[in-house]
């Protein structure tokens, strides 16, 4: 139970800055008390002033209460809070790592009470004011409130060099094992906990460059073996953690170890990191060996070592015999100190731009020389660290950082010269400048570091002061910037310490009783920095960096963006990449967007049908399986490239699944018969998977084949081919769709091992297609209607991605709510979206302007994120809008009520319209199952054709579904998800296509009153014809079109055509176009005018012209590529290629489908290659025998200097009767 500390501690408990008079002393700082002045109040009124209370022994404090001093105008309305065991080193008490003050009054008689959120032990507290009543003085009247505080502390100095616990042989190990402990330490390495387990195995805390380090120890050779926890020489480590930074501040840091089986998890201070324990060291050597504490000249106290609810340092200052203080020397028992024995180290810190510390030098002994010698430690690469004037010479000296490097620079004359590197990673280094007899040196970190020398001509002496972290001329107003007010280097932001001039220790004491020196915006008796890297705000890997008031993320190589690497660069699903554009090909996928799944690679086989997403593993071959002797079943596992939480998301996300599961046999049974035991079995399903008895094409637990669902197995007796055990080869094939069963993990083929028997099987990738996250949505009907769902928890960072359509101007389209935070993005125009939250510094708005009206009916994508850097807002492909976090603000998002879609909790300002695949934090809100129970609001929201129908190219129609799009491509020479890939063809001597027009007397003949409109469709008075070739042949005939009326119309190529008497020729300037390249001819006749178009000429006209006959065309041929040919509405040559049984089309000759007439292939060259490779199938273990294998490979290299360079290989293994195909390189 907590109660008042201050109220009763006599007035030498307390101390101040300065005071106004007796009557306003300290003492007299008790809350609602009136003796003396009411209340302390210093002699002027300033941020350096403060009033420390010590409340006699180590408390846990919870709560700090002020009041202004009575009867008076003199108040603090905000203030710093630090806390001291020693009364020096100061620690500044922080509400959230980042907010360091507290608010204050607002009069001198309400009471303000904070209880803190994490308590805070120590013996001394001290109150700084940041602000007070503008009308008044400061004035303050304090309380604090806690309980007493247990503590076991014992000191190592070095001497001694540990403490050893020997657990009884009844203490029962468990499942459970805890180690906690309390330390302080100035040294930023040396070992603080080791646990011993068997064979040498052991667990280790180690403090490395003040980080913590978990490290799992091996193979050690141990020297002593009465204490075998002691004395090992450590031949490899292995690290498993590393937490906490800056642990060498002498404050006291809690870390516990918590095992459970081999999980651990490690805590230093409030950050918990779970690691996973080797497997070589086991539960029962965790707890038959015990902790140690050990590691000679390691300075440190210890506070509270606890192992299985017993306080270790308790029992060693009680002589309990489990516990063994052993001496450095390990053969005589140790002293240990039962106190926390600490030197005092006075730091001064350098916060701001203004920041400086003048002092006064005392001459040295002997003349011309110097000597100056202090610690620091920064984050940042540059800044001043000290200067002086030269008293001789009226030069200056600089010594500053820059780049992290120690730089030396005399002006007047110049010199400048190099020391140490590095500089700027949070540790403390020591510099020692010095000046003797003409000979300068300057040495970085003594024998760790480095040292410059130099001989400068003229003596190097200070004049009579010297400044540290800045040069301020006395009265320079805080707005000047003059040269002679000017730092001509950057700013010191950092901690120094052991300041000495001339050999001489500088007391910082008296420098902030202003009994010394000068100083400004200075932190006295205590180091600030902040470790904004631990734990790292970097997500995905991000590589964070600091400076002394900011960090930044790295995400480079990520697949991440963002100020913190928390969004992903990647689309959820290849539905998404066809719904940007995109058409076949390898894209990076990340499922759960910015959650915690990796990105993976993964084919994308968008078709015209169905978007698919392909996953390959490790054998999709047909594989064949030989007779082995002495061997009765066969296993083959299957490897995934994906990660088990990937291919999790990807079957659940996905509408369906598929995957071939084939097996070739000859006198090899597969299932037998339902009633009895397979022969084989396959596991699938997450993980290892589960047994299944079923085979493609069949249902879950039938143990069957699809020949046994359909009923057409070839003996009506089995339900599969192969359990006829026939001789001949035959096969049991077909698709697996059962996503739980999915995807196939190994394989179990049993009946392999019978004289003759022979098998193949094959495994083919795992397909998936449809996105239900990307279809997901509910359409809002009314301005009152909205759904709700738990809250949102996006505390750190938090973002937020959907899409919308509406035709209203304006709308709420999410909003959460809590007890003063909040967060909320609308539609606040036709043009505009807000996005608008309160962590508690106050509101924040980003808005992004369109330039086109949002309530088009189309769809948009809106992209919020919020993170302790920065919030961003992003609208469709509109410039992202963000906005800076305050340095020292609240960053915790507190909310508490439900999340609101499409309304607020008022139902004011609600949104009409249609939102879909809403993602908070990577999770998708399942709209539609909420929607079917929720009055004003529909699942699903179709038309998206409307902003979607421009995907489809080249004549193709966009169709409506049910969940997206489809291109139908029928009325279009081009072919593909949008209507885009060519379609072409190779036509060799001989080759020709006929298309086939019906006669005029088929229409009539079912219909006697034949519209007029049909005859005019039949004697066309108007052609459009369009296609593209490539060939060397010249003359050629490209197209030949007749007529049921005698009338012709044709296309050549030809160097040279002479007009007949017959007929009328239009003739291009394009010369020369038989020569191997891509060409595309446009031909348009309306009514008596004809144009021919070739790209990148002009168009030739011709009037007046009635029709084209050319006589001797058919002994002319064409050899070369076709592609896109269009006449009319009608497609001859697509219609051959992809639909030859339906359409009225004569094929002549051989006819290969070929990509010659893609861009792709314009500038670039096609090879033909094959090959036969002997293999030696000693890589299946047998080297006797040999493996020919006929390879053929057909491959494209794109050698155009714009273009990517790629590869793409279509190879096929051809062995005996079988093909065995590779499906992709």
């Amino acid at each position: 139970k907590t109660h008042p500390l201050v109220s009763g501690l006599p007035p030498s408990s307390f101390r101040s800055s300065s005071q106004l008079s007796v009557s306003h002393a300290p003492g007299f700082a008790k809350l609602n008390r009136r003796e003396g002045a009411g209340g302390w109040s210093p002699l002027t009124s300033d941020r350096y002033q403060w009033l420390e209370v010590d409340l006699g022994e180590r408390t846990k404090i919870t709560a700090v209460a002020t009041q202004g001093r009575y009867g008076s105008s003199d108040w603090l309305s905000s203030y710093l809070l630090m806390f001291s065991d020693t009364g020096h080193n100061w620690k500044q008490y922080r509400q959230e790592d980042s907010i360091g003050s507290f608010p204050g009054n607002s009069n001198a008689d309400s009471v303000v009470q904070y209880k803190l959120r994490q308590p805070a032990v120590a013996r001394f507290l001290r109150l700084i004011p940041l602000d007070w009543n503008p009308n008044g003085r400061i004035g303050l009247r304090l309380e604090t409130y806690g309980c007493p505080y247990s503590e076991y502390v014992m000191s190592l100095d070095g001497s001694s060099a540990g403490l050893v616990y020997r657990g009884s042989p009844e203490s029962r190990q468990t499942s459970t094992e805890v180690i906690s402990v309390e330390f302080k330490t100035q040294r930023n390495s040396g070992m603080l906990l080791h646990a011993e387990g068997q064979e040498g195995h052991g667990l280790s805390l180690e403090l490395d460059r003040g980080k913590l380090l978990l490290l799992f120890t091996q193979g050690t050779e141990i020297l002593e073996e009465s204490w075998s926890i002691f004395g090992h020489i450590y031949l490899q480590n292995c690290r498993l953690a590393s937490l906490g930074s800056l642990l060498d501040d002498q404050h006291w840091h809690h870390v516990k170890m918590e095992r459970r089986g081999f999980h651990l998890n490690l805590t230093v201070d409030k950050h918990t990191e779970r690691v996973q324990i080797p497997a070589e060291f086991t539960a029962h050597s965790l707890s038959s060996h015990p902790p140690s504490v050990s590691k000679k000249n390691f300075h440190v106290c210890l506070e509270n070592l606890l192992f299985r609810g017993l306080n270790l340092i308790g029992l060693a200052k009680n002589n309990d015999q489990h516990v063994i203080i052993i001496s450095a020397s390990f053969l005589s028992q140790g002293n240990v100190t039962f106190s926390c024995a600490e030197s005092v180290s006075v730091a001064v810190t350098f916060p701001g731009p203004r920041s400086f510390l003048q002092l006064p030098v005392v001459t040295a002994s002997s003349p011309g020389g110097v000597s100056v010698g202090f610690q620091f430690r920064t984050w940042n690469k540059a800044g001043l660290l000290f200067t002086f004037d030269l008293p001789q010479q009226g030069g200056v000296v600089w010594l500053y950082l820059s780049d992290a490097r120690l730089r030396l620079q005399i002006h007047k004359p110049i010199c400048i010269f190099l020391s140490g590197s590095g500089l700027n990673d949070g540790q403390w280094h020591s510099v020692e400048l010095t000046s003797r007899r003409g000979h300068l040196t300057v040495t970085v970190d003594k024998e760790e570091g480095g040292t410059a020398t130099a001989n400068p001509t003229f003596p190097v002496a200070i004049d009579s002061q010297i400044f540290f972290g800045g040069k301020w001329l006395i009265g320079c107003p805080s707005e000047d910037d003059t040269k002679e007010c000017r730092n001509p280097f950057n700013i010191f932001q950092g901690c120094m310490s052991h300041l000495t001039l001339n050999n001489l220790d500088v007391d910082l004491i008296r420098v902030q009783r202003k009994q010394l020196g000068n100083y400004s915006n200075v932190q006295i008796d205590m180091c600030g920095i902040i470790d904004r890297c631990s734990p790292s705000r970097c997500e995905h890997g991000g590589r964070c960096s600091q400076s002394w008031t900011v960090f930044h993320c790295n995400c480079s190589g990520s697949g991440y963006t963002g100020a913190t690497c928390h969004s992903s660069v990647y689309e959820q699903s290849c539905e998404a990449y066809k719904h940007n554009g995109n058409t076949s090909g390898h894209f990076y996928v990340d499922v759960d967007g910015s959650g915690p799944i990796k990105p993976q690679l993964v084919y994308c086989n968008m078709t015209e049908d169905n978007t698919w997403m392909v996953i390959q593993h490790n054998n999709t071959e047909t594989t064949r399986i030989r007779a082995s002797p002495g061997v009765n079943q066969y296993s083959v596992h299957f490897h995934y490239p994906t990660e088990e939480e990937q291919l999790s998301a990807i079957i659940s996300q996905s509408e369906h699944c598929q995957q071939e599961l084939s097996y070739h046999c000859k006198k090899s049974r597969l299932l037998n018969t339902p009633e009895g035991s397979p022969f084989s079995w396959w596991f699938g399903g997450p993980g290892s998977g589960h047994p299944q008895t079923y085979w493609g094409g069949a249902q879950p637990g039938s143990q069957q084949c699809s020949c046994g669902l359909h009923g057409d197995c070839v003996d009506p007796q089995h339900y599969c081919n192969c359990d006829a055990d026939r001789s001949q080869w035959t096969e049991d094939s077909g698709l697996l769709t059962h996503k739980a069963s999915l995807p196939v993990r190994s394989l179990v083929l049993g009946d392999v091992h019978r004289p003759g028997s022979e098998a193949a099987y094959r495994v083919g990738p795992l397909s998936c297609r449809g996105d239900k996250n990307f279809w997901n949505a509910a359409f809002f009907d009314k301005e009152t209607s909205y759904l709700h769902f738990p809250t949102f928890h996006g505390e750190l960072s938090a973002d937020i991605s959907f899409m919308f359509k509406t035709t209203s101007s304006s709308g709420v389209f999410l909003e959460n709510l809590g007890i003063k935070d909040f967060i909320r993005i609308e539609l606040s125009s036709s043009t505009q979206v807000l996005f608008s939250f309160d962590v508690g510094n106050g509101p924040l708005e980003v808005h992004v302007n369109s330039s086109v009206p949002l309530n088009d009916n189309r769809w948009h994508r809106v992209r919020a994120e919020r993170n302790v850097k920065e919030a961003s807002l992003r609208l469709d492909h509109f410039p992202a809008a963000t906005q800076e976090a305050p340095a020292d603000g609240h960053f915790h998002l507190q909310l508490n009520s439900q999340l609101f879609i499409g309304g607020t909790a008022s139902r004011q300002k609600g949104f009409r319209g249609c939102i879909r695949s809403l993602q908070l934090n990577g999770v998708t809100l399942d709209l539609e199952e909420r929607a079917q129970i929720t009055p004003g609001v529909r699942p699903g929201c179709p038309g998206h054709c409307s902003s979607y129908g421009s995907l489809c190219q080249n004549q193709g129609r966009c169709v409506e579904r049910d969940n997206g799009f489809q291109c139908h491509c029928g009325p279009s020479a081009y072919t593909g998800v949008f209507c885009t890939t060519e379609v072409s063809a190779s036509f060799k001597a001989g080759t020709s296509v006929s298309y086939t027009f019906k006669e005029p007397y088929e229409l009539m003949r079912n219909n006697s009153a034949l519209p007029s409109s049909i005859y005019s469709d039949m004697t066309l008075k108007g052609e459009n014809v369009s296609l593209s070739f490539r060939t060397f042949q010249s003359p050629a005939l490209l197209l030949y079109v007749s007529s049921y009326y005698r009338e012709y119309l044709a296309l050549l190529v030809r160097y040279k055509l002479d007009s007949s008497g017959d007929a009328e020729v239009l003739k291009s300037r394009v010369r020369g176009v038989a020569n191997g390249q891509l060409h595309s001819v446009s031909i348009r006749r309306t009514a008596h005018a004809v144009s021919v178009q070739v790209p990148r000429t002009n168009t030739t006209h011709l009037t007046n012209y009635d029709c084209v006959y050319l006589s001797r065309l058919a002994s002319l041929g064409f050899t070369g590529c076709l592609s896109v040919v269009h006449f009319n509405s009608i497609s001859p040559l697509k219609a051959a290629l992809l639909h030859p049984d339906t359409s009225p089309v004569v094929i002549s000759g051989p006819l290969v489908q070929s990509n010659c007439g893609s861009s792709a292939s314009t500038n670039g060259k096609s090879f033909c290659l094959r090959f036969v490779v002997t293999l030696q199938k000693g890589l299946y273990k047998n080297k006797k025998s040999k493996l020919n294998i006929g390879l053929n490979v057909l491959f494209q290299v794109n050698l155009s200097a714009s273009a990517e360079r790629k590869v793409h290989f279509s190879s096929f293994l051809k062995m005996k009767k079988y093909d065995l195909r590779i499906i992709e390189w």
